[in-house]
């Protein structure tokens, strides 16, 4: 990490650190667990106002099933689920849940280790040529631009095929050649390196090159250089929209709109199964649960796996300053103190975050590294979360940004 957040956040440490003592509680067999009660059953002030937010959220943000872990130190300062995951069926913090971007995470872990290991057969500055020389624009292009999305590569997300192809049905499986083929047959929306945009396109591709570099299938690669390493148990890679018990179902109303279901007419359907192969690179499309996703942002955070170059590579604020809006580029925008890209992680000034949207769940995992405090939320909506149109915000960020402002204040900057 550079030097500047580092200093930043240690002027905060000595209260958040008062705020959050490192405290584990009990997990009951159920996965269940009682907030606001340490070892000895004292109630605790900072559980009791975590829960405080958990329930206004429920309310204000029409909840349907939500599980929240606070840890500090690497120790449960409150883990707690609620609501349902289907009728009559509570959620519970041991259940399965696809984690979205946390892959873009590993990917760019796995890349600078790889890095880190082998300087003379892999360099971030390297061009995608050398792997991937098939990939147009590929000898422009460097293994850094994908891992930044300063490639300039279109996301194929957003192209008719995909945006409309995955609601109308939303169980193909897709693969990575496909989803690339999509992305690069579009025009660059710039140069490599000379703006910045969010594009799902990098990483398919460095997932492609990650097999190159390291020989092996991408979800071996994850087990060999995340999973294992980071000590996950509950994180997989699963090539099919299976989701091992117990799982956190998820249900939706997004289809409306496409399969022209009028406004005003209940739509609310299950989701938890749709295919997830559209999301990202074969072999990285994963489940998790709660714990597993706050340890990753915390292993990510401490940079335990790299090299202070490679750590400082990833999560430090480099591209602060860097980018700006384009026509005919929607993505396209400025990185700020408040907002930054790094290597497959989000700085939100000194929080180094990680988020997903997909399927109605939404969710949001963060690290404080000078406190050593994590914050995780995964959530389920209730058919009022959807709009007419079928759209609904991503719940999880909001209440991610309440728990940070009451345990840490005036750490997470305003965007």
């Amino acid at each position: 990490m550079s030097k500047n957040i580092c200093s930043a956040a240690r002027t905060w440490a000595i209260r958040i650190f008062i705020l959050c003592p490192a405290v584990a509680f009990t997990i009951t067999p159920a996965g269940a667990q009682a907030a606001g009660s340490s070892e000895d059953g004292v109630q605790t002030p900072q559980a009791a106002a975590i829960q405080a937010i958990v329930d206004a959220a429920i309310k204000q943000d029409h909840i349907k099933g939500i599980i929240v872990q606070v840890r500090c130190g690497g120790k449960n300062l409150y883990l707690k689920a609620a609501g349902e995951s289907m009728t009559g069926v509570p959620v519970t913090t041991d259940m399965h849940f696809r984690n979205g971007a946390m892959a873009f995470t590993y990917m760019s872990t796995m890349l600078l280790e790889l890095v880190d290991q082998h300087p003379e057969t892999v360099t971030l500055n390297d061009k995608l040529s050398k792997f991937l020389p098939e990939i147009p624009g590929a000898s422009n292009v460097t293994l850094k631009n994908l891992a930044n999305m300063t490639s300039g590569y279109q996301d194929y997300v957003y192209q008719p095929e995909v945006l409309h192809g995955t609601n109308l049905d939303p169980f193909r499986q897709w693969t990575a050649e496909e989803l690339i083929q999509i992305g690069v047959a579009k025009p660059l929306w710039f140069d490599p390196g000379e703006n910045w945009a969010y594009s799902h396109t990098n990483y398919v591709i460095l997932g492609l090159a990650l097999e190159k570099i390291t020989g092996l299938p991408l979800a071996e690669a994850m087990q060999k250089y995340i999973f294992g390493p980071m000590g996950l148990r509950q994180t997989q890679s699963i090539a099919t929209p299976q989701i091992p018990p117990p799982v956190m179902h998820s249900f939706s109303s997004e289809r409306r709109v496409d399969l022209q279901i009028p406004p005003d007419a209940p739509f609310y359907e299950e989701a938890t199964f749709w295919n997830p192969s559209w999301t990202t690179a074969e072999g990285s499309v994963q489940i998790t649960d709660i714990t597993d996703m706050s340890k990753s942002m915390e292993i990510v955070g401490e940079g335990s796996l790299l090299s202070p170059q490679s750590y400082a590579a990833q999560v430090g604020p480099n591209l602060v300053g860097f980018g700006h809006k384009q026509d005919g580029c929607d993505p396209c925008r400025e990185n700020t103190a408040a907002f930054n890209y790094g290597l497959g992680v989000a700085n939100l000034g000194p929080w180094i975050t990680q988020s997903k949207s997909f399927a109605g769940s939404g969710g949001s995992v963060g690290y404080l590294p000078a406190a050593r405090l994590t914050i995780s939320v995964v959530a389920t909506y209730t058919p009022e979360a959807f709009d007419n149109k079928g759209d609904y915000p991503n719940a999880s960020q909001p209440i991610f940004a309440s728990l940070a402002n009451a345990l840490a204040p005036h750490t997470l900057p305003s965007q």
